[in-house]
């Protein structure tokens, strides 16, 4: 029940911080959710994740309103598009320096309320 509560409070504390933090942003749909951690692992595992990929692995999300999420992501900082070398026309999807510093805070305080 202690895990519980740590879990409430922490949601609480995320949801009530600024409305342009990740913190909010990600949270505000399943999408917007399955987005970031879509990118965060191809991020981990060194791994390029193109535009086009990301669209096409999102559950339940129609490729205008997953355009939609990315431009807003990028727009907030959160994601860069890089483009390759080999295709101009195709862009990889980054996480920002600041968005990662972000994402292992969030891990951080998560792995600190299962234990």
């Amino acid at each position: 029940m202690h895990a519980v509560n740590h879990l409430l409070e922490f949601w609480e504390t995320q949801m009530s911080e600024s409305h342009r933090s990740s913190n909010y942003f990600f949270r505000r749909t399943p999408s917007h959710y399955h987005m970031m951690l879509l990118v965060m692992s191809a991020h981990y595992n060194n791994q390029n994740l193109s535009v086009e990929e990301l669209k096409t692995k999102l559950f339940y999300t129609s490729r205008p309103k997953s355009s939609i999420i990315i431009n807003d992501a990028c727009k907030s900082g959160f994601f860069y598009l890089q483009r390759t070398d080999t295709d101009k026309r195709r862009k990889h999807i980054k996480p920002s320096e600041m968005f990662i510093k972000e994402f292992k805070d969030y891990l951080s305080i998560l792995k600190e309320i299962s234990n």
